[in-house]
């Protein structure tokens, strides 16, 4: 496998390979994250002229984005411990006639990453499409690791989750079953190995501010939903990220804290292109703000973060 290609396909048997987990389970004191989502290369051209579904010709704007991103990412010092991408890498959905291209070039801006900072990519359902099959699934893993996944750093275990099979699994009913079996066996090892804090990253918001709130394109079915945040209600997970909604916004559910950040890419409303910084304390606290990609890049995080970042080391 060529260098370049492996920073791609770092989730692998259920894991990432970037972290060893016996090196990993032990608190080692405060760090962060950068989360991205929706870079989406196409939405733009195609949401400009109202062709969503054929429009996406053309993803210029988007690369700028995308360079701007990884640039301002690997400027910060101290460095992130990973790069986060919650879905929606690209427009164009599975067996479109631009979507090739566009993987192709989203992986040539983000091969320049600081290799010291690992790559971590999540399922949307422009990647694998709206009602997943076995086979997007597998072309989706072939080209980004594994759809699901967990991993470790620094005491605090960390969960990757296909939320297309949360959604609509009507054409692999039995894949979800595999991610919902595999997930409680997670949970359990997290109990056993009493981490620090457990946070989880999906593509689709469990909700957009209400934990209640109405059945919408942006958010999980209400029953779907209300199963789901009680059992990470139970297992104590702290928060999960999510993107999808190109906007920013969020909830709490009994302690469980609901992020939805807005995209590197197209913004559907009055937000800027950015990315959010994640500090991880040993407090229950995860601490967040969303930076867009100008200020990130030319200012970094700000002193508050960064004095918490230099607690009990």
């Amino acid at each position: 496998m060529a260098a370049a290609e492996s920073v791609f396909l770092r989730a692998r048997g259920r894991t990432l390979t970037a972290f060893r987990p016996d090196a990993e389970y032990q608190w080692k004191g405060p760090f962060y994250f950068i989360q991205g989502a929706d870079p989406q290369f196409g939405l733009m051209k195609a949401w400009t002229h109202g062709d969503t579904n054929n429009g996406d010709d053309e993803w210029g704007e988007e690369i700028k984005l995308a360079e701007q991103a990884v640039q301002a990412v690997n400027k910060l010092n101290p460095k992130p411990k990973f790069f986060v991408l919650c879905g929606d890498l690209v427009h164009g959905m599975p067996g479109t006639r631009w979507k090739k291209n566009q993987e192709q070039d989203l992986k040539n801006v983000l091969k320049n990453t600081d290799q010291d900072i690992p790559l971590v990519f999540v399922s949307g359902n422009h990647d694998i499409g709206n009602t997943p099959s076995r086979e997007t699934i597998d072309d989706y893993c072939q080209n980004w690791g594994d759809d699901y996944f967990s991993f470790w750093v620094g005491g605090v275990f960390f969960l990757v989750l296909n939320s297309q099979l949360y959604f609509d699994s009507s054409k692999c009913p039995e894949l979800r079953q595999a991610q919902d079996a595999w997930l409680d066996e997670q949970l359990a090892v997290a109990a056993k190995q009493k981490c620090k804090h457990i946070i989880v990253f999906q593509h689709i918001p469990l909700f957009l501010s209400q934990p209640d709130e109405d059945d919408d394109y942006f958010n999980l079915e209400k029953s779907v939903r209300q199963e789901i945040m009680e059992k990470f209600h139970k297992a104590g997970i702290r928060a999960v990220f999510s993107g999808h909604y190109h906007r920013n916004a969020g909830g709490s559910y009994k302690g469980l804290e609901m992020v939805v950040s807005s995209a590197i890419g197209c913004q559907l409303g009055q937000d800027t292109h950015g990315l959010r910084v994640v500090v991880v304390t040993e407090e229950k606290e995860v601490v967040h703000r969303y930076y867009s990609l100008t200020d990130l890049g030319s200012h970094g995080i700000e002193k508050e973060l960064l004095d918490m970042l230099a607690k009990q080391k």
